[in-house]
């Protein structure tokens, strides 16, 4: 296993002509232009996130541990308290500031990186787990979510395991049985309002897109407070899938 960074890979292009830089820097500019106040609502690690934790510490221990989309680091600071050496990583450098902030006011031990969950700037192998909750929705096209979720399992070690999240048809706010896309407003203090974009999936959708993925396999699945959650290893772990479900 080596730190180095891996050489990044030419951006995916899907057939409308959208690329993995196009995708990143537009998620970059919306998540930098609402870091602050939105880093305010996130204050908790998600009880999905406690357990997956919790159950991957039972099971093989927490070694380097990347956060994937980290946003202010409440689940990096999650992955450090629990003996993790945690990387968290986001497109937004706004976001990035608001978890150098918290680093320093709770004192807990991280390395923060700028980069793009579609090529990921490490090597093969680098990491025990991955956190990827809540980020993986935001990405367009279809060919930049699957080609980070083949991330994921690349720089995963042989006995790795990722939790994966993403919104669902099942969240309260949603009328709909099947997958589709839509833009959720996020109002900033004086009314101006945001749009963010939103791959909503259906849990079918969310299990095949995972299965279309090479080089990962889906262990569990679970749909829990209106999100799809699977944890996911490298293709050719032969783990039972007892490391839980994120419930």
């Amino acid at each position: 296993m080596t730190d180095e960074p891996a050489t990044p890979s030419p951006p995916a292009i899907d057939s409308d002509g959208t690329s993995n830089e196009r995708a990143a820097g537009e998620v970059q500019a919306v998540y930098d232009r609402i870091a602050d106040h939105f880093a305010q609502t996130r204050e908790y690690a998600w009880p999905e996130v406690e357990a997956f934790v919790a159950n991957e510490s039972d099971r093989i221990g927490l070694g380097r541990a990347l956060d994937l989309g980290c946003g202010n680091g409440r689940h990096t600071e999650l992955l450090a308290t629990n003996g993790a050496d945690a990387v968290g990583l986001d497109v937004s450098r706004g976001l990035l500031e608001t978890a150098a902030r918290r680093q320093r006011e709770r004192g807990f031990d991280v390395e923060l990186v700028h980069g793009d969950a579609a090529s990921l700037p490490f090597a093969d192998d680098t990491f025990s787990h991955v956190v990827y909750v809540a980020t993986l929705h935001h990405l367009r096209p279809a060919a930049t979510r699957q080609a980070s979720l083949a991330e994921v399992g690349r720089v995963l070690a042989p006995d790795g395991h990722a939790l994966v999240s993403a919104w669902s048809t099942a969240h309260d706010r949603f009328d709909a049985d099947s997958a589709f896309e839509t833009t959720v407003e996020w109002t900033l203090p004086g009314g101006e309002r945001v749009d963010r974009y939103y791959h909503i999936y259906d849990p079918d959708s969310f299990r095949a897109e995972l299965a279309a993925v090479p080089g990962i396999e889906c262990l569990s699945m679970a749909v829990s407070s209106g999100n799809c959650y699977a944890v996911v290893a490298p293709a050719g772990d032969d783990e039972d899938g007892d490391s839980g479900s994120g419930e």
